[in-house]
């Protein structure tokens, strides 16, 4: 007891410390996971000395925040944005796992001479993209909604593929004739399990009357984890199931929608901090040496070699043009999910699991820092991305979650054609009204006489169901003008 307010104080202020973190690296522009991982650092050995070398405390820690982060990242996935790329998304969930593994495997035994067990240990831990740091990024970075959708869905999707070769490696399955069927029956029963969960969950919110508010998004995450324990009692994927479930749920009408999206997004920052905070005490800078090569040289194949070969396969049957496969290639962003992974083969006391996970310490600082400072300039430039393209923005002053509405903000870039037109020219479909505008830093509500200029602000409600048509006539109108659909533009 006497030391439970030093655990907790300190506990306390790691997290405030995280916290504020968030500000300063959206300023440097620094990825705030590279913040998480450094004050574990300055915690750790190398810095106030605390001592943590619990592989198996490390691994159950790490595999409840990834299922944190997996309900933060279904909840708040928006199905009309990610349906259109549905099937792009689930074939390269699988197909970009496979791919990885192999790729990397192959590449790792040719020149660094790993046995294959290790080799395709270390293809498996990086064949996961990560949820959280591609919603982190991709939801800000004026990517097309269809795109960031395929994206945002994969990340979500392959999870629980890699997982299941991380443990079929670490444990070492014989492979034969069952394997495909137990891969199939993991998955399949996972799906199953996590949609009843979510569909049944979301009859019995909006059926329940709870006495108070914060109860809603209590038994929100709790539904979302009931179908991880479900799933992984039926030794199926439990992740998969954490995933859907979530989905279905944050795209039910429930009670109090908006309270449970901000609840959700608060463990998942935990779980984030909690994660890279405890890589960063777990690893030392004095074993980091010898891992900097395999670290760099595994991620290098990773990221340019298998994930292009993977997005070309996957993608190339549905007809995605080459310049959205480009972007699809890069945008594959590691970060709390690998490391999760790497404590697996760990805590079985696997022998080269000391160098993975030093080496996944590397990957995830230096690639980290090299996707996301290119992400947005070669989005632009392979012209997949505007800082025109409108996004939701989520407030609690208004009932819009009561009205069935949504906000978008749009800002007009240079030389788009909505510089000039009328706002009555915007002819925006029934349900759509644009409330604001904001002109080098004053806001004013418009009229339809307003004309619009370039870097103006717009502030647009819209009906949900009007949602996808007002985007469209926007992006027409900045791509042909006001004649948009008389030049056969429809902003698709």
């Amino acid at each position: 007891m006497n030391e439970l307010p030093v655990v907790l104080g300190a506990g306390a202020l790691v997290l405030l410390a995280s916290a504020f973190a968030v500000r300063f690296s959206i300023r440097l522009g620094v990825p705030s996971l590279l913040i998480y991982l450094g004050i574990g650092v300055l915690i750790g050995e190398a810095g106030l000395g605390v001592q943590f070398e619990d592989a198996t405390l490390m691994q159950t820690l790490g595999i409840a925040a990834l299922v944190m982060i997996l309900v933060e990242g279904g909840l708040t996935t928006d199905w009309s944005a990610v349906r259109p790329g549905l099937w792009p998304s689930v074939v390269l969930s699988v197909v970009a796992v496979v791919i990885t593994v192999v790729v990397t495997g192959a590449a790792l035994h040719w020149l660094l001479d790993l046995d294959w067990r290790t080799a395709l240990l270390w293809g498996a831990v990086l064949s996961s993209t990560d949820a959280a740091a591609v919603f982190s990024v991709l939801r800000s970075s004026g990517i097309g909604r269809r795109l960031s959708g395929v994206v945002e869905l994969e990340s979500g999707l392959n999870d629980a593929p890699s997982y299941i070769a991380v443990v079929l490696i670490t444990t070492g399955v014989a492979v034969d004739w069952g394997l495909p069927l137990q891969l199939v029956y993991q998955l399949g029963v996972g799906a199953v399990i996590g949609l009843a969960v979510g569909f049944g969950g979301g009859v019995v919110l909006r059926r329940s009357a709870l006495p108070a508010t914060g109860l809603y998004p209590l038994a929100t995450v709790a539904m979302c984890v009931l179908a991880y324990a479900s799933a992984q009692l039926a030794e199926a994927s439990g992740l998969l199931a954490t995933f859907l479930a979530g989905l279905v749920l944050g795209n039910s009408r429930l009670p109090h929608h908006s309270n449970t999206l901000s609840f959700a997004e608060g463990l998942g920052w935990i779980a984030q901090i909690g994660v890279f905070v405890l890589l960063g005490l777990f690893a030392s800078p004095d074993r980091l040496g010898h891992a900097i090569v395999p670290g760099l040289l595994a991620g290098l194949v990773a990221l340019l070699i298998a994930r292009p070969i993977a997005v070309a396969l996957a993608t190339t049957p549905f007809r995605v043009p080459w310049r959205e496969q480009a972007f699809l290639s890069w945008a594959g962003l590691r970060g709390a999910v690998p490391i999760v992974l790497a404590t697996i083969p760990l805590a079985a006391g696997y022998p080269g699991a000391p160098l993975l996970v030093d080496g996944v310490f590397v990957i995830v600082i230096a690639y980290t820092l090299l996707q996301t400072a290119f992400m947005t300039p070669l989005a632009r430039v392979l012209g997949v991305a505007s800082v025109s393209e409108p996004h939701q923005i989520d407030i609690d002053a208004a009932p819009l979650e009561e009205l069935g509405a949504v906000l978008l903000q749009i800002r007009i870039p240079r030389r788009s054609r909505l510089h000039g037109v009328y706002l009555a020219e915007l002819r925006l479909p029934r349900g759509a009204n644009v409330s604001l505008v904001v002109r080098r830093g004053k806001a004013f509500t418009p009229e339809a006489t307003t004309r619009l200029q370039e870097q103006d602000q717009l502030l647009i409600v819209t009906t949900e169901t009007a949602r996808d048509a007002t985007e469209r006539r926007l992006r027409a109108v900045g791509r042909a003008g006001p004649i948009a659909r008389w030049m056969g533009e429809s902003g698709d």
